[in-house]
Parts: C-alpha cells; structure tokens; sequence
C-alpha cells in the first residue's frame, strides 16, 4: 500500500484573494444593519394641513429600521445621526459583500481540495 499523501493545500492565488478580502474587512469601521429612510407623515389632528386636501405633510423625518428576533425596530435621526448611519449602512452593504466573496472562493478553494482527496 502507498504511503498518504497530505491533502492538497489551497492555490496560493486563492491564498492571496483570501488574505486581501480579510484586509478589505479590517477597514471597514463601524457596521450598522438595517436602512435608512426620508419619511413625511401625518400628525392626525383634525385641523392640521397634512389632514387638508391635497395633504402637506411633516416632515423629512429620518428614520432608520431594522428586524430584532422577528419584530421591526424603528428610530428616528437627527440629520447628523443620519449621515453616520447612512456611513455605518454602506459599510455594513461592504462587509456582506466581502463575506459573500470569501464564501464564494472558500467552496472553490475546499471543493478542490476535497476532490483532490476523493480521487486517490
């Protein structure tokens, strides 16, 4: 019977793509899941202008939602809070895109090793 051979090792092209996605993710900052929206809403007084037809509602308000175990969490921000929010939302947009890339080349690199162990 042949001696065992060790399993292959990832490429190291796959190597490098991996340690540059991992790099791209150290410089995110801070992450914030959910989104950000403009809304203008009604006060539902009778006599107020957004009852009037047409309606003139209040507003912009910004406000940022987002799902905790099943239920929508809502806030609202001031125009400063939006503009950090909206930052911490791209950032967030980034990191699933970058994890997604690593997904993705992981299978490859793992599917090309375990079939190299599988052929022998």
């Amino acid at each position: 019977m042949p001696p065992r051979q060790a399993p292959s090792a990832p490429r190291v092209g796959a190597a490098a793509q991996l340690q540059a996605l991992q790099q791209a993710i150290l410089t995110l900052g801070f992450v914030r899941p959910g989104s950000l929206v403009r809304r203008y809403m009604p006060c539902g007084k009778p006599a107020c202008r957004c009852m009037a037809r047409p309606p003139r509602l209040h507003g912009p308000y910004n406000q940022w939602t987002y799902k905790v175990a099943g239920r929508t969490k809502t806030m609202r921000l001031s125009e400063d809070q939006a503009r950090l929010c909206q930052e911490w939302l791209r950032n967030h947009k980034q990191l699933k895109r970058l994890v997604r890339q690593m997904e993705q080349l992981s299978l490859r690199e793992t599917d090309r090793v375990l079939g190299a162990i599988s052929r022998r």
